[in-house]
């Protein structure tokens, strides 16, 4: 077997053995998902293959299905959505977290409504705003059906396995990629993806993989040396640091003050509470409002890079004139406001004060 950190050379190419059998138990074992046409339907609309390429990155299937239903409610078509106010479409996507994602997923309509349709090609799709290589690819296969190397985590997982890739990751990935690359059809490209991806979520799966009813078995590499759950090799995770912050609850009159936050940066764009001004980099400082303040709770949320502890601070008879812009949103229709996640968090802790 290969030492962990040994260099890897470029896999033994595999013939078409392991896509013939990949799309065979794909034909009979594809999830049906809110976004997907099943092998033998027609080709599903590309705003659809998008938008849920887009929500799913960094989120599970389980979480995005109730959002992908209420973005084709409220926006059907991706001109809907070009036209959609920022904030309606930034308090929409509340909960799905990496909320860059929804400012990328904005300006990626409105380019492609401004050119008329997506781009029916890999590298047309890549120049749109917000598509990396991996979302380009997706698009490319499911919505056009063209031969494109899609590799996801659980993509990622079941090469690295099938060729026992033992490079930790992240430096595996090129190796990963250039296998996925000799493996993946002229044809019927959109099925081959998603066959790859529902063979990782369902059986090559990160811990236990089921390997007795793997298709791809007999080509495995790592079920031979009988090490599956081994690969991929992850890199050590680096302690987060944690960072202090403050949310101010300002209420009067049945409404709670909400800010904007600004457009850029963490958080960029939404409706929240306001803040001591915490953030990625350091913890914050300052009250915006005087006033009489007593402490509500506090809050934790882990981030990518850092976790927040946010001390909930509240205050019902603040001094107006020092209050900073924002509106004034009813305490019974909260819910609707759209807050990020720590924010709701602080929210609902404020309720259970009341």
């Amino acid at each position: 077997m290969q030492a962990s950190g040994e260099t890897t050379s470029p896999p033994v190419p595999v013939d078409t053995a392991v896509s013939t059998a990949l799309l065979a138990w794909y034909d009979a074992h594809a999830r049906r998902l809110p976004w997907r046409r099943l092998p033998g339907e027609a080709r599903q609309e590309p705003y659809r293959v998008w938008l849920s390429e887009v929500m799913l990155q960094q989120t599970t299937v389980a979480a995005v299905g109730r959002y992908f239903a209420k973005f084709l409610d409220r926006w059907p078509t991706v001109e809907d959505l070009a036209a959609a106010d920022d904030a309606d479409v930034m308090a929409a996507w509340a909960g799905l977290g990496y909320y860059a994602r929804a400012r990328n997923l904005l300006a990626c309509a409105r380019e492609v409504a401004r050119l008329g349709a997506f781009p029916d090609t890999e590298a047309g799709l890549r120049a749109l705003p917000g598509l990396g290589d991996y979302t380009a690819a997706a698009v490319a296969a499911i919505a056009f059906d063209q031969r494109a190397v899609v590799v996801d985590a659980n993509v990622e997982r079941v090469v690295a396995r099938l060729f026992a890739i033992h490079d930790p990751l992240p430096g595996a990935r090129p190796a990963i990629r250039v296998a996925t690359d000799r493996i993946t059809p002229d044809a019927r490209g959109g099925d081959f993806a998603q066959g790859m991806m529902d063979l990782g979520a369902t059986v090559c799966t990160v811990k236990a993989p089921r390997c007795l009813l793997c298709p791809l078995r007999p080509h495995c590499a790592a079920f031979a040396q009988g090490a599956p759950e081994r690969l991929p090799v992850k890199a050590a995770k680096k302690a987060k640091p944690v960072r202090k912050g403050r949310a101010f609850w300002i209420e009067r009159d049945g409404a709670v003050l909400l800010v904007q936050r600004e457009g850029r940066g963490m958080l960029g764009g939404m409706r929240a509470l306001p803040d001591d001004g915490w953030s990625a980099k350091g913890d914050g400082s300052g009250v915006p409002a005087r006033g009489e303040w007593r402490s509500g709770g506090v809050v934790r949320h882990g981030f990518t890079h850092f976790d927040l502890e946010l001390q909930l601070m509240l205050c019902a008879a603040p001094e107006l004139a020092s209050l900073p812009a924002g509106e004034w949103w009813p305490v019974s229709d909260i819910e609707a406001a759209g807050l990020p996640t720590v924010f709701a968090k602080a929210a609902r802790l404020a309720l259970a004060e009341r």
